[in-house]
């Protein structure tokens, strides 16, 4: 998460149960590079002591008594104007009223106060308080000063019953400062469409033709590009993974499906990154009722082509100009890797392609690592060496922001 390197973050934790969680956050942005500096109020550190919050960020954690030591001059100063992101969480209904009024009787508030950057807050408190007039009119408040307010959301709550009001898990906080960290990056205002995963095409109710991509590589790609501020748009078949933070997401199945959304959402997209691996063919008449083992299986399947995405992309821009301003491609291969590779290049008409070899040992479906090839349509080439599939999207993206230019 390179996107936190250097970035100094203030963590104002107030008097939740809730409050525990932000350790593990602390911790994630602090291992992710950030420089985390933590307020306590007085009740939150009667729940999570400052030396628990010291022990993961490696610094001083805040307390209502370091606002008059002189060993830092105007310490809510300092707090509030050097730093990046100031997120206030558990957010409890009291410091609520508390910023929404103005009020600043302890560090945390007289440090929001003089923050120069928008506040983040993420609310915490029981249902009933939740819904309160009180506390509703005072997040109104503070949604129309700017204030950039996550959750909260529905869920078993410190009451023991169920309702609005929870706090949002600390991996979706990390997840919104983020967004917020990237938002100002390299494609910012730009719309992003990334495909992700294998598509499934129908043998019976029951059975699909499909391949071993996991979406790995393409859900990495939308968390780069969410990391440089684009507008991410994310069209992805079922896989066992979370959609990032601040993306939009097209749930699709078929090739055919993915084909309709992808010439749908690429019509003003400044960027297409096609790193779903869309089946080649599929039946050319699904069953429509499963085939039982116990009748002798199946001893001919007659298959069809599957729509051609990037073909069809290509051929729309060329006739009629609408399409992305720059488009990417994947090409996973088991043999003549840059070959077959540069030939796909150049009959889809792409700006550049990742080469990937499939067949490799821990590289390519499934693993949490890739060894690629980026080719470019002059026919420079850049090979990779095996990375972690979040450093090949970064390096993608970074390629990628070179080669788009203002419209």
């Amino acid at each position: 998460m390179k996107v936190f390197e250097e970035k100094r973050i203030v963590l104002g934790v107030t008097g939740s149960i809730a409050a525990y969680k932000i350790v593990d956050l602390a911790s994630k942005l602090t291992q992710s590079g950030a420089m985390v500096d933590v307020i306590l109020t007085e009740s939150a550190a009667s729940l999570v002591s400052p030396l628990t919050f010291s022990s993961v960020t490696g610094r001083k954690a805040y307390v209502d008594q370091d606002l008059w030591q002189v060993e830092d001059h105007v310490l809510h100063i300092k707090l509030g104007e050097e730093n990046q992101a100031f997120l206030i969480a558990p957010a409890t209904a009291n410091t609520i009223a508390k910023l929404a009024n103005g009020l600043a009787d302890n560090l945390l508030t007289v440090s929001a106060l003089a923050s120069r950057t928008k506040l983040l807050v993420a609310p915490a408190m029981d249902g009933s308080m939740y819904s309160h007039p009180a506390t509703q009119e005072n997040l109104q408040i503070l949604e129309k000063r700017g204030v950039i307010l996550l959750g909260p959301a529905a869920g078993h709550l410190a009451s023991g019953i169920s309702g609005k009001g929870r706090m949002l898990e600390s991996n979706q906080l990390l997840g919104h400062l983020r967004v917020f960290i990237g938002k100002d990056g390299v494609l910012k205002g730009k719309k992003v469409v990334i495909t992700a995963g294998g598509t499934q095409e129908p043998v019976d109710p029951v059975r699909v033709l499909s391949n071993k991509s996991s979406g790995k590589q393409g859900f990495a790609l939308a968390q780069a590009a969410l990391d440089q501020g684009a507008e991410v748009m994310l069209i992805s078949s079922p896989v066992c993974l979370t959609s990032p933070v601040g993306a939009s997401k097209i749930d699709i199945t078929t090739a055919e499906q993915m084909f309709t959304a992808v010439l749908k959402e690429t019509e003003k997209a400044d960027l297409l990154i096609m790193a779903a691996a869309v089946a080649d063919y599929k039946l050319d008449q699904e069953m429509n009722r499963k085939v039982k083992k116990d009748q002798g299986g199946l001893s001919v399947i007659n298959l069809e082509a599957t729509p051609d995405i990037l073909g069809e992309l290509a051929q729309r821009k060329k006739s009629i100009g609408i399409g992305p301003r720059l488009t990417i491609g994947f090409a996973a291969e088991t043999e003549n890797l840059q070959e077959n590779a540069s030939s796909k290049l150049g009959k889809k008409e792409l700006d550049l392609i990742v080469a990937n070899d499939v067949s490799q040992k821990d590289s390519g479906f499934g693993s949490d690592k890739n060894q690629v090839t980026l080719i470019w349509k002059n026919g420079r080439k850049k090979e990779l060496p095996l990375m972690e599939k979040t450093d090949v999207s970064d390096v993608i993206i970074q390629e990628a922001a070179k080669l788009i230019k203002p419209a």
